[in-house]
């Protein structure tokens, strides 16, 4: 979550009073993450969270992204519930942009989890890849492996000014990939982003999973993989393989993982350390003025790709087989 646009007090309020929500007494806005524009609302009836979707969301995703959230909440998945207006719909204008209001969750993330948070992570991410099975749509992942590519050239040589070379090892890990990806594993519906920011806990329990605006349809242990990036690596750039042991099992305690998923897991955990790598880089370097966003350092995933290239087994996330 982020903020990118500002939003007038009267474009505000106007639009807050369609919903049918109660008025309007304070908002809020939230400076965590790089995608869309968040306020906290508080109304006379209850708190939500007000999303405008930028640029890197297409609005013609959105259909997708706004029915995925419904059909999960109607499974049983505590994920935030998507307001409609007096009219019906779940998706307007405000500023300029198109916008949704959503229903506020208990609980609060965490910054630092322990194995516990681990394997709770890991039973949601299944229990949300069981949820999803029979969601009736589809969206391509515009950052798999087509997409790396464009944005490394988008980059381009100011890559190197981050860290001198990176642009070249970029370049060569994308082409690695673009030879080899693994191909027919088990897929549907993934989170594609379910960092610590966007899961909520009350005391060590799970208590809701946000922002679907990634989701799509790609492999399950691709979405495994990104919560292993994630998730079990310490500040230092070191796997925590406790943490690991942890969500690998909390995965399989719902949803075991196929043989084909195991051998693939070390190249899909580079893959997605180079997804993020790439999407920070790019973001690292296009701050637009005066938004309220802390770019988030890609040098963290470049480090974090340096672990994985040296894994040839799962067992070394700890997979215990």
């Amino acid at each position: 979550m982020a903020v990118y646009t500002e939003v007038p007090d009267d474009e505000l309020a106007a639009f807050v009073a369609r919903y049918g929500i109660g008025d309007l007494l304070a908002v809020k806005g939230i400076a965590e993450g790089v995608s869309n524009s968040n306020f906290l609302l508080h109304t006379t009836q209850a708190f939500f969270i007000l999303t405008l979707y930028e640029e890197r969301v297409d609005a013609g995703d959105l259909p997708f992204f706004i029915g995925l959230m419904e059909h999960l909440a109607r499974r049983g998945l505590i994920c935030p519930l998507p307001v409609k207006d007096r009219d019906g719909q779940a998706v307007g204008q405000l500023a300029g942009r198109p916008a949704a209001i959503v229903t506020f969750l208990d609980g609060i993330s965490v910054r630092r989890p322990n194995a516990t948070h681990c394997a709770e992570v890991g039973r949601g991410l299944a229990l949300l890849h069981q949820a999803g099975a029979d969601f009736g749509m589809e969206r391509v992942n515009s950052l798999a492996v087509p997409g790396w590519r464009p944005l490394a050239e988008q980059a381009g040589a100011a890559a190197d000014t981050v860290s001198p070379g990176l642009g070249r090892r970029v370049m060569a890990e994308i082409e690695a990939h673009e030879r080899s990806w693994p191909q027919d594993l088990p897929r549907g519906v993934i989170h594609a982003d379910l960092f610590p920011n966007n899961v909520f806990f009350i005391k060590d329990r799970l208590s809701g999973l946000i922002d679907f605006y990634f989701a799509c349809t790609d492999a399950f242990a691709y979405d495994l993989a990104i919560c292993l990036n994630s998730w079990c690596f310490e500040a230092d750039a070191s796997f925590n393989l406790t943490k690991g042991q942890a969500l690998l099992a909390g995965y399989e305690s719902v949803r075991p993982l196929t043989p084909a998923e195991v051998a693939a897991l070390p190249q899909l955990c580079r893959g997605s350390a180079l997804r993020f790598l790439v999407t920070r880089l790019v973001d690292w370097l296009n701050v637009p003025p005066g938004a309220l966003v802390k770019p988030l350092d890609p040098l963290e995933y470049d480090r974090k790709l340096a672990f994985h290239q040296r894994v040839t087994d799962a067992r070394d996330y700890g997979l215990r087989r």
